[in-house]
C-alpha cells in the first residue's frame, strides 16, 4: 500500500509541477482567442464551460483503458506502477497537452493535420488513413465490450445483436448532433461516475486493507505466461491509455475547438491525462491483489472486463457492483461515440466537407460506421475476432502515440523549444512499437526469431527513425 501512495503523491505533483513548466515552455496566452471564440458554428465548434471541457475530455480519453487496460498490466507485477506513473507525467499527459495546445493554435486542427504541419504531406497523407482505420476500429471494440457486457449480466436471452443495434443507433445520434446538445450534457456525468467508481476502490482498500505488492518485494514478471510475454514491450502496449495513448490526441480537437481561453489547456489537456493516471493506478493496484496469492478467488485466465465484475462482486453491495459495471459499460460506450465523431471531422476536414448540414455529415459518417459495423461483425461471429482485433487496436493506438510524439518534438524543433521533453518519449515509444513487431508471439515474429534479435533491430529501427527525424527537421529550418 505504501507504494500505491508514493505513486499517488508522483502523479499529483507531476501535474503541480512538470506541468506548469510544460506551459510555460508553451507560451500559452490567455488574451489570445480561441477557435471556439473565433468562428463557432453551433455543431463542433461551441464554447462550453471549463469543468465541462475537462470531464468531456477526461470521459473521452479514457473509457475502459483505464481499467482494462491496468488490469491486463497488473499481470506483470509492480512494474506495472512504474510505467503508469512516469508515463502518464512524461509521456502521455506531455504528449496530450502539446498535440491539443497545436490543434487550440491553429483553429482546432484534427491530428493528420498536425502530422501533417510538421512532418510533411506524405505523413499527412498516410496518417489520415492510419486515424481512420484506428478510430474505426475503436467504435468496434467499443460496441463489442458493452453489448456483451449487457447481455450477459441483464438479458442473457436477448440476441446479442439487438444490443449492437442500439447502441449503433445512439453512436449515429451522437456523431451527428451538436456538441453541445448531448455530448456536453450527458458526458459529465458518466465521468464523474468513472471517478466515483475509482473512489469506491480506494474505500474498499480503506475497508478490507488487502496485500498490494510494494515495489521493494521486486519488479519480477508476474505474468502468468512470462515466458512468451516480456514486460517490455508487452506491458507497455497492455498499459494504454492509462500511460500514453494515440487516442488521446484524436479527442483533443474534438474539445479545443470547445474551449475559450488557452489557460484552460494545461488542466483539460494535461490534467485530465493525470487523473486518467490515477484511475488506472487504483484499478491496476486492486487487480494486483486480486491476481496475487492472497486472492480470495481464482482470477486464472479472467482477462480485463471479467476482472471488473470480480472486483466489484468481491468488494461491493450488490447494488453497488451493478453501478459499477454500468459505469465500465459508459466508459466504452462514451469513447466509441466520440471515435466516430473524431472519424467524421477527420474524413471532414481532408474532403473539405462543410458539417453544418446535417445532410452533410450523415454523407461523412455513413461510410465511417459500415466499416465499424463490418469489423463488428467479424468480432461477434468468429470466436476469436475479437482477439484480432483488440491487438491491432492496441498497437495502432501505441503506434500514432509514437508518430504524434514526432510530430511535437518537430513543432518543439522549429520554435527552438526545449524539444527533449517529447524527444525521449518518442524515442521510447519508436522503441515498444518496434520491438513488439518482432518480440510478440502471437501479433509479430516472436517464433520465428530468438529475442535478442527482436531487440537488437528494434534498436536498430529506433536509432535510424531517429536519424531520418533530425535529417527532415535540420532539412525544412533550411
Amino acid at each position: 500500500m505504501v507504494s500505491f501512495i508514493i505513486a499517488v503523491v508522483l502523479l499529483v505533483l507531476g501535474y503541480l509541477v512538470y506541468s506548469k513548466a510544460i506551459e510555460r515552455m508553451l507560451g500559452v496566452d490567455p488574451a489570445r482567442k480561441t477557435p471556439a471564440l473565433e468562428h463557432p458554428d453551433g455543431v463542433d465548434y461551441v464554447p462550453m464551460k471549463p469543468w465541462r471541457v475537462y470531464l468531456i475530455q477526461f470521459l473521452n480519453i479514457a473509457g475502459v483503458g483505464p481499467i482494462c487496460g491496468a488490469i491486463m498490466g497488473a499481470q506483470f507485477g509492480t512494474s506495472s506502477f512504474l510505467w503508469i506513473v512516469f508515463g502518464s507525467i512524461f509521456a502521455g499527459a506531455v504528449h496530450d497537452f502539446i498535440a491539443g495546445f497545436i490543434s487550440l493554435r491553429r483553429d482546432g486542427a484534427s491530428l493528420p493535420e498536425i502530422h501533417g504541419f510538421y512532418l510533411g504531406k506524405r505523413t499527412k497523407l498516410v496518417m489520415r488513413i492510419f486515424t481512420v482505420v484506428l478510430m474505426v476500429l475503436v467504435g468496434a471494440v467499443f460496441v463489442n465490450t458493452p453489448a456483451i457486457l449487457l447481455n450477459n449480466n441483464f438479458t442473457p436471452g436477448w440476441n446479442i445483436f439487438i444490443w449492437v443495434g442500439l447502441i449503433f443507433a445512439y453512436y449515429l445520434i451522437a456523431t451527428l448532433v451538436p456538441i453541445d446538445k448531448l455530448i456536453g450534457k450527458i458526458y459529465p456525468v458518466f465521468g464523474l461516475l468513472l471517478l466515483a467508481m475509482a473512489v469506491a476502490i480506494v474505500v474498499a482498500f480503506a475497508m478490507y486493507q488487502p496485500h498490494i505488492p510494494e515495489l521493494w518485494e521486486g519488479l519480477q514478471n508476474r505474468h502468468p505466461d512470462a515466458a512468451h510475454n516480456p514486460i517490455f514491450p508487452m506491458m507497455f502496449i497492455s498499459i494504454a491509455c492509462g500511460a500514453i495513448s494515440g487516442f488521446h490526441a484524436t479527442q483533443s480537437p474534438l474539445m479545443a475547438r470547445c474551449m475559450t481561453n488557452e489557460r484552460q489547456a494545461r488542466p483539460i489537456f494535461y490534467g485530465a491525462m493525470i487523473t486518467e493516471g490515477i484511475v488506472a493506478l487504483i484499478w491496476a493496484a486492486a487487480a494486483a491483489y486480486f491476481f496475487g496469492p492472497e486472492s480470495p478467488v481464482d482470477t486464472t485466465g479472467k482477462g480485463g472486463p471479467a476482472m471488473v465484475g470480480v472486483i466489484a462482486n468481491e468488494w461491493f453491495h450488490p447494488v453497488v457492483a451493478t453501478i459499477c459495471i454500468l459505469g465500465v459499460i459508459s466508459a466504452a460506450v462514451t469513447s466509441g461515440d466520440t471515435a466516430l465523431r473524431s472519424a467524421r471531422l477527420i474524413v471532414a476536414d481532408f474532403m473539405k466537407v462543410d458539417q453544418k448540414p446535417i445532410r452533410k455529415r450523415l454523407y461523412v459518417a455513413l461510410p465511417v460506421f459500415a466499416a465499424a459495423a463490418g469489423l463488428l461483425v467479424f468480432s461477434l461471429l468468429d470466436a476469436k475476432g475479437f482477439d484480432v482485433i483488440w491487438r491491432y487496436f492496441a498497437w495502432s493506438n501505441q503506434v500514432l502515440a509514437t508518430v504524434t510524439l514526432w510530430a511535437v518534438t518537430a513543432f518543439l524543433c522549429y520554435k527552438h523549444k526545449a524539444y527533449i521533453v517529447t524527444l525521449l518519449p518518442a524515442v521510447f515509444m519508436t522503441m515498444v512499437t518496434s520491438c513488439f513487431l518482432l518480440v510478440a508471439e502471437k501479433e509479430g515474429l516472436g517464433t520465428l526469431i530468438p529475442h535478442w534479435l527482436g531487440y537488437t533491430l528494434g534498436a536498430v529501427v529506433t536509432a535510424v527513425v531517429t536519424v531520418l527525424f533530425f535529417r527532415y527537421v535540420r532539412r525544412i529550418e533550411k
